[in-house]
């Protein structure tokens, strides 16, 4: 490792200080870099647009945003609320566990924390605050369960994994949901004991006729990742087909079913959509010329070294991997995360034996805890910004949140078969 890789990560580090976007802080210590060395810095936009133009699977992530986008913008969130209130919000603290369900339900259309919290975050606060529960609780069960999104399929990060790895995409969004479920399950329990602990209020239990009318008024929404789903595992579609399909049905529902989306929304989302697709598009170029650099330095040989140096043991292993995951998220942004140290650290997951299935799903699983752990988790910020709620007040509530979360983290960890039983099952 020469003195001129050091000084281009040093300007990396010094425009993440400054709050420059990450993505031109790597791009223009990509230049340096390439400048330093004496080589034809065109070589920077070269790499960026290669890897882009090769990476077809990337296209998945603009669909699923836009899908994503439409939901929320066609009251489809109305909908899956209400529902998600039939079904369980006539337990004690039945609105907490309204939240993680709507939750699930939520992310087998988006894929993103971010679209979850702040699509029903506002929604799923304002109703727990008329029914007298603590604003910080309900604002850090809002982030927790927020969580799921990215884990149970389809989901973003898991995608963009698949690109990296090579890892087939079908079989990650297969072992996504047993963990997203364990998330789900072990919130509802903090729940249980939170609601008895601080006397939470139980809902109502509505009629039967009520429950089928939520229902019906709900199941064109609950065919979302029905059809993503259903169109990958039975191969009439590709993932990239599948998100294109479900960002027609979205469109079509909330135009035509739900009537809550004219054409002045629409080009709004466009254009939100457009602003989110060419941001990431950005920073995976830029982390792709990183990406080279790392490479070309053999960082992630000196990284194998030092960690086989130190253990060859897969359980220790792990568990290094969980630290320094949990740790980066709570500072760096989902999508520089994965971009930037998976392929550094993919070669010594391959080294040492470990499912490539698996570990994306632990990977994942760690970074969305991350986010939602003080004092930097993004999804504080954006419930407390959807909300008004103090931030001290969120992070007060959801430590023991994420100690729940951190079980389950250790239970995917060592337990392979949660992530890998579903894949094998169907024959990934």
């Amino acid at each position: 490792m020469d003195g001129i890789f050091i000084v281009t990560i040093v300007i990396f580090i010094v425009s993440f200080i400054l709050k420059m976007p990450v993505s031109i802080g790597m791009i223009i210590s990509s230049v340096f870099y390439f400048l330093a060395n004496g080589r034809d810095v065109s070589q920077v936009s070269e790499i960026m647009l290669t890897n882009l133009e090769s990476s077809y699977v990337i296209l998945v992530v603009p669909l699923f945003i836009l899908a994503a986008n439409v939901m929320n913008s066609g009251m489809v969130t109305d909908r899956i609320f209400t529902f998600a209130n039939s079904l369980v919000g006539r337990y004690k603290g039945g609105l907490g566990h309204v939240n993680v369900v709507a939750s699930c339900i939520f992310s087998g259309m988006t894929g993103s924390a971010i679209a979850d919290a702040a699509g029903l975050g506002k929604m799923e606060i304002e109703a727990m605050r008329k029914k007298g529960y603590d604003d910080g609780f309900s604002a850090a069960i809002t982030a927790a369960s927020s969580t799921i999104g990215p884990i149970f399929p389809p989901s973003i990060p898991l995608v963009i994994y698949a690109m990296l790895s090579g890892a087939s995409i079908g079989a990650l969004f297969l072992a996504g949901i047993i963990p997203g479920l364990l998330i789900g399950v072990a919130l509802m329990v903090y729940i249980v004991v939170i609601a008895r602990v601080r006397n939470y209020p139980a809902g109502d239990r509505p009629k039967m006729k009520e429950f089928l009318i939520y229902s019906f008024r709900a199941i064109p929404a609950l065919f979302t990742p029905v059809i993503i789903l259903l169109g990958i595992y039975s191969g009439i579609m590709t993932p990239t087909e599948a998100g294109a399909v479900a960002v027609l049905y979205a469109i079509l529902i909330s135009l035509f079913v739900y009537r809550s989306f004219g054409f002045k929304q629409l080009v709004e989302v466009l254009a939100d959509t457009a602003k989110t697709s060419g941001s990431i598009g950005l920073i995976a170029g830029a982390a792709f010329c990183f990406s080279y650099i790392f490479a070309y330095e053999q960082v992630p040989a000196m990284i194998s070294g030092l960690i086989l140096g130190f253990t060859d043991n897969v359980i220790i292993f792990l568990l290094i991997i969980n630290l320094f995951f949990l740790i980066m998220g709570m500072f760096i942004d989902t999508m520089i995360m994965t971009l930037v140290f998976i392929p550094v650290v993919l070669p010594l997951v391959q080294e040492m034996g470990v499912d490539p299935v698996h570990f994306g799903v632990l990977i994942v699983l760690n970074m969305m805890i991350g986010l939602s752990t003080p004092p930097f988790g993004m999804l504080l910020f954006v419930v407390s910004g959807i909300s008004g709620i103090a931030l001290n007040k969120i992070m007060k509530e959801i430590i023991p949140m994420i100690l729940v979360m951190l079980v389950v983290l250790g239970i995917v960890t060592y337990v392979p078969a949660v992530s890998t039983f579903l894949p094998k099952l169907f024959g990934y």
